[in-house]
């Protein structure tokens, strides 16, 4: 006897059909909506820069390829359209082992011919040597590590060299020079259109805003700093990211999305705290909290630590995207004003977000970090850290030719 098949019931089919025309009908309108912001955003034009004076910062290690293919060239052709009188241009570079140093020589050379304030730092001192020398007694920064070696860590390395290339700053502050905002920018691809649009976020009234960066397709890359509206690391690296439902609706609206930090490739921030009484500036957590396995970006403390951050707000602009060579570059950006994401990946990240927040959830990992924050404060009574929302489970310290999670 031939075995029975048993048919779907009429009303089950019909259910299933009107789910799946409900489902369909749903994506469309997202994706229409979703399409819709991205060309009327893409087709604004930012106000023009030259109104706000603008100190610019950056720091290089073994960034020859990209300086001399297309950052030098951005940071001329910036610093033009700010004005002179309007830009100053601080660049640190430490030990490179490429020619980095060659093409910061390049760059200090046209921008001399421009006419634009600068100071432009070459050191010496590679990592090896950093590494390899004895701290100072009660030298802060260095941790004993599982490997059983007193190590250097990495982020308050960084921290040192974001804040000597604020020095300018100050130094000008005393001849009675003061700027409006603060623009970090990384070893990215971009132009003067992406600054324009950054600057204007939210008509300039934010305590930071960041662009996104991207270094393999549409997928972002600086995941150690971004942290949404709730505090949450990204829920997935290709668009629209977030957990959060503030910042991940301000995605798809093409919007500036609200975070708690963000660094992304370029940053603007308000000018302001680093001018105030208790200067704001670049650090990492205690070495003893360090010691637990924890660690938390430079780039992300500073928003913790910025007094301008509760009011004023830190601002992702999806509008502004960076990329870490040519090719990355041109993936994000479209031609004109069509949106830089197809319909397919909109439908897909939309529904990939979704699914993931309903199956996951950011609860255990996050505990881990509060659990060891918690025993790191009973230790000392005046243990105490802003910036928990930074932290991560790791242990990063420099090495000769880098960095090494331990």
């Amino acid at each position: 006897m031939k075995p029975r098949i048993r048919k779907r019931s009429p009303l089950l089919q019909r259910c299933l059909q009107i789910v799946g025309i409900l489902l369909l009908a749903w994506t469309a309108i997202e994706v229409l909506y979703v399409r819709t912001a991205l060309v009327r955003e893409a087709s604004q034009q930012p106000p023009a820069l030259g109104k706000e004076k603008i100190f610019i910062a950056s720091i290089h290690w073994n960034n020859e390829a990209i300086l001399r293919s297309h950052w030098n060239r951005a940071v001329v052709d910036l610093a033009k359209e700010i004005g002179r009188e309007n830009v100053y241009v601080s660049v640190q570079e430490s030990g490179s082992f490429d020619d980095s140093k060659g093409a910061l020589r390049e760059l200090d050379g046209r921008l001399q011919e421009a006419g634009v304030s600068r100071r432009i730092v070459l050191d010496n001192t590679t990592h090896f040597d950093e590494v390899t020398r004895t701290p100072a007694e009660a030298e802060t920064g260095w941790i004993r590590t599982p490997r059983g070696q007193v190590e250097l860590r990495r982020i308050p390395y960084l921290a040192k060299l974001r804040n000597l290339v604020m020095e300018p700053l100050y130094e000008l502050q005393k001849g009675g020079l003061k700027f409006d905002k603060v623009l970090f920018l990384n070893d990215v691809v971009f132009n003067n259109w992406d600054v324009r649009n950054l600057l204007a976020t939210r008509e300039g009234q934010y305590a930071a805003a960041c662009s996104l960066d991207f270094k393999h397709g549409s997928s972002f890359y600086d995941t150690f700093a971004l942290r949404d509206a709730e505090w949450h690391d990204q829920l997935t690296q290709r668009w629209p990211f977030f957990r959060a439902r503030t910042s991940r609706h301000a995605v798809k609206a093409s919007l500036p999305v609200p975070v708690t930090s963000c660094w992304n490739g370029i940053v603007a921030m308000d000018a302001a705290p680093f001018y105030s009484e208790n200067r704001l500036a670049f650090r990492g957590v205690p070495d003893s909290l360090a010691l637990s396995h924890l660690e938390g970006s430079e780039c992300c403390l500073i928003h913790a630590d910025n007094p301008l951050s509760p009011t004023k707000g830190v601002w992702l602009n999806p509008n502004v995207r960076v990329g870490y060579s040519g090719p990355a570059y041109e993936a994000v950006h479209s031609f004109q004003t069509s949106p830089w994401i197809s319909s397919y990946e909109i439908a897909l990240g939309a529904w990939t977000n979704r699914i993931l927040r309903w199956i996951t959830t950011p609860y255990f990992k996050e505990q881990v970090v509060q659990g060891r924050v918690g025993m790191w404060r009973k230790r000392g009574e005046r243990n105490e850290e802003r910036g928990v929302f930074c932290l991560i489970n790791e242990m990063q310290v420099l090495i000769w030719n880098g960095w090494a999670h331990v």
